[in-house]
């Protein structure tokens, strides 16, 4: 099995999360520097900001890199023509089927590898020329599905013939240790990004991260269909009661309008939407990019190395 480097021409096989308001070009161009796949997040943009942001990722790394497209975004058409007209080699897409945009893409050159977060439904797009899947556990902060990690990677590994990089929950080496053992040809991590130096998130969302402990994330919208798992704070406690008591999906998006821009730019840990995996609890302090991939590969190797049975 080829590593997710070797598929990818980075340094090591770990991709960086596409997370929106956080993903800029800038930061991809710092995690693609620091030897993982620099993803920008084209969720939080409109068409003229993703194309700045793709400019200025060139601009500052010579290394592979890529963009995130969330195919419910109103905007994904244009996004798909843009990371072809910008050049952009790899895209990750998430929330929805990118059937028809896979002709042009692949015209393009362009390697495309979706989010999955069940085993069918890599299944249902692997026939579409799809060159890898991300099978993503619901220990992953943002948007997550109801499987988690350790029993998802291994079904997707087996549901396709395809190079399978794992996601959700793991932030250092024994979590990259244990996702290669699933069959995974690498990982894709965000939440252990949050709290590097270069990351451009609010200092109080970073020390909010630091504070938390393993079982300080909620998951909003799971009735609603649309969950997502975020830190607990005043907001997040608040959505989850009104969703239970019966409010309307209008009322709750009301509610959550404009939060996770609160916490990304304003620092709001009381109002805002901290999204973040269950990995927070093994964040323990602010540390530079390569420093978190570079330890998270050594101690991947120090894991399996000391393995016997």
């Amino acid at each position: 099995m080829k590593l997710l480097n070797e598929i990818l021409g980075t340094k090591y096989p770990i991709i960086q999360g596409g997370m929106a308001n956080i993903a800029t070009g800038e930061f991809a161009a710092a995690c693609s520097n620091a030897g993982a796949l620099g993803l920008i997040g084209a969720g939080g943009m409109n068409p003229e900001t993703l194309r700045e942001n793709i400019r200025q990722c060139r601009r500052l790394t010579d290394k592979p890199f890529g963009v995130n497209i969330m195919l419910m975004h109103p905007q994904a058409d244009e996004f798909a023509q843009i990371v072809i007209d910008e050049g952009v080699k790899i895209v990750t897409t998430g929330a929805g089927n990118p059937g028809k945009y896979m002709a042009a893409w692949k015209a393009a050159g362009i390697t495309v590898i979706p989010v999955v977060a069940a085993a069918v439904l890599a299944r249902h797009l692997a026939p579409l020329g799809i060159d890898a899947v991300i099978a993503e556990g619901t220990e992953s902060g943002g948007h997550v599905g109801e499987m988690t990690t350790m029993a998802l990677v291994p079904q997707v590994v087996d549901a396709v013939d395809l190079p399978v990089i794992a996601a959700g929950g793991i932030a250092d080496g024994r979590g990259l240790a244990a996702a290669l053992a699933l069959g995974a040809c690498g990982v894709q991590v965000g939440t252990c990004l949050l709290t590097s130096t270069e990351c451009p998130i609010h200092e109080n969302y970073k020390d909010a991260l630091l504070k938390a402990r393993d079982s300080d994330t909620i998951v909003t919208g799971r009735l609603g269909g649309t969950p997502v798992r975020v830190l607990k704070n005043r907001m997040s406690r608040e959505y989850v009661r009104q969703e239970k008591a019966g409010a309307d999906k209008a009322a709750l998006e009301q509610f959550t309008l404009g939060s996770l821009r609160k916490a990304v730019f304003d620092g709001d840990t009381v109002n805002g939407s901290l999204m973040a995996g269950q990995a927070a609890g093994l964040l323990h302090e602010v540390r530079p990019v390569a420093q978190i991939l570079g330890e998270m590969v050594s101690g991947a190797r120090q894991c399996i190395a000391a393995l016997t049975l």
